[in-house]
């Protein structure tokens, strides 16, 4: 009799171009990926731009953690993955919907006049994800059902700007 091994199931993490090392910690802290693999992932990939923290690197048989700092484009890591937990930027966020992925997005929350908490909670609003902060990501990842996730329009630029107008409090729409 041969066994099938079962495919893969990515998270992809991405900070873009900044520094957000807190979401790195958390992501590769023993609950997180003890979370991660209880819901069945088996590989995280972390994309951790400019940070200075360097996560240890883990290589179970049925779990793998890696990283990196950057590479031209993320987008086939996107394609790859089946969620997405990403910081709040707006490439970051708009490439992944763009994906049809499933998205939870981690606030900032030192970042001064911080408008990626207006871009996500607008999101959230609209269904289109979930959002927290790095001390309720856990919390987050044991409820999160991708099923209650509205798939974000294709190919209407138009419509995000609007949105973000919206967002940033700039339309009365």
């Amino acid at each position: 009799m041969t066994t099938v091994k079962s495919a893969e199931k990515v998270a992809f993490v991405t900070v873009g171009t900044t520094s957000f090392d807190a979401v790195i910690e958390t992501v590769s802290s023993l609950p997180i990926t003890t979370q991660l693999e209880r819901l069945g992932y088996t590989k995280v990939i972390l994309q951790i731009g400019r940070g200075t923290f360097e996560p240890e690197k883990i290589s179970r048989r049925d779990f793998r953690l890696e990283y990196y700092r950057y590479k031209d484009s993320i987008t086939e890591d996107i394609k790859q993955a089946d969620l997405i937990i990403s910081h709040a930027g707006a490439g970051s966020v708009m490439e992944t919907l763009e994906a049809g992925k499933p998205l939870i997005v981690v606030v900032n929350e030192l970042l001064m006049g911080n408008h990626q908490i207006e871009l996500a909670y607008q999101l959230y609003e609209d269904g289109h994800l979930q959002y927290c902060t790095c001390s309720t990501l856990l919390d987050t990842l044991k409820n999160f059902d991708e099923s209650n996730l509205k798939p974000y329009p294709k190919g209407q630029p138009e419509n995000f700007a609007r949105f973000l107008d919206k967002a940033m409090g700039l339309s009365q729409r």
